[in-house]
């Protein structure tokens, strides 16, 4: 069973980003309240950013794009209402690597599209175990 050292969470971040809802999801099934504000809450999850890149690893004989490599990039950090940080600012960041043929570009973009998918419960995880390490300041 997951603990934490806080009992009421606001988290600090865009509510149409998927990340978002995702760690609400898992979040929720965690024994944590969730708040709608940061005046109800103990502590503040502020997501400063999450980004994702994509970039070319190799190219074919062709000069055609032929390896990409994705990032995805969450900023955060955990703090109270005086602004104590129980988790100080961090980025988590994921990489994953993908080679595709140009006759299979359908299939190409579903394996990016679950690749990205895969990218982000891999980020909420982390977030929430990191989440179990946080403790209230001295």
């Amino acid at each position: 069973d997951v603990t934490y050292a806080f009992s009421r969470l606001f988290i600090n971040a865009p509510a149409n980003l998927p990340f978002t809802g995702e760690l609400k999801r898992a979040l929720a099934g965690s024994g944590t309240t969730l708040v709608d504000n940061a005046a109800a809450a103990q502590v503040v999850f502020d997501v400063a950013a999450v980004t994702d890149d994509k970039q070319v690893l190799s190219l074919s004989g062709g000069g055609r794009a032929r390896e990409y490599l994705l990032t995805k990039r969450v900023t955060f950090a955990l703090h109270d209402a005086d602004g104590k940080d129980w988790l100080p600012a961090a980025e988590i960041v994921i990489r994953r690597s993908f080679t595709f043929s140009e006759s299979e570009v359908l299939a190409r973009e579903a394996e990016e599209a679950k690749l990205s998918r895969e990218m982000q419960t891999d980020a909420v995880q982390q977030v929430v175990r990191r989440l179990q390490f946080a403790k209230k300041p001295a």
